[in-house]
Parts: C-alpha cells; structure tokens; sequence
C-alpha cells in the first residue's frame, strides 16, 4: 500500500469515526434524550487529523494508539448493549480498526529508509 493510498484511507476512516462519535451520542442513541456529555468522546480525534491530512508520521503512529481506545469502547458497550447502541458499537470497531490499520501502513510506508 503507498503512503497516499493509506493517507486516504486513515483520513476517511477517522472522519467517519467522528461523524459516528457524534451523531450516535447526540442524535441516533444518545444516553439521555436530547443528547449527552458523550459526544465530546469525538474531541480526541480531532487531534490527529492536521498530521495526517499533512502526512506526517508521528500523527500517524499517535493515530494508531488513539484507534485502540475507541476499539475498546466499541467492544465493550458491543457486548453489554442492546440494539441500537450495539449496532453503532460494530460500526465504531469496524472503523476503530481501519483507522488503526491504515495509520500504520502509513507510518510505515512514510518510514526513511535506513
């Protein structure tokens, strides 16, 4: 996979993993009507994304460890749920782990060659 290609894919699934983030704790299945603090769970992801948007490694690589938190919440709340929340929890897996592959086949496509 090139770093272009990687590129595209940890910026789409990042940004999808934030409109999920966000619609899912505000609208969709929030904890409480009308929305919950929840949501905010959407900020840490915004960290990353000028890196990546910019190609840089580091980013990347934070990118990675960041994914895993969000894989272990969906798993979590995937397995003590009902539906529709464990609908969304599949969805937040599915993207949790392309973004944390992708981050690192863009870590290490962009690596310098030694």
């Amino acid at each position: 996979m090139t770093a272009r290609a990687a590129q595209a894919g940890a910026v789409a699934s990042l940004l999808a993993l934030i409109a999920l983030c966000l619609a899912w704790e505000i609208w969709l299945a929030p904890l409480r009507p009308g929305g919950s603090w929840l949501s905010l769970k959407a900020v840490p992801l915004l960290a990353p994304l000028f890196g990546l948007l910019h190609g840089r490694r580091p980013a990347f690589l934070a990118t990675s460890v960041l994914a895993l938190a969000y894989f272990t919440e969906g798993v979590a709340r995937g397995w003590s749920e009902t539906d529709p929340v464990r609908t969304f929890a599949v969805l937040e897996v599915v993207l949790s782990l392309t973004l944390f592959a992708c981050a690192l086949l863009g870590a290490r496509a962009l690596a310098r060659p030694t």
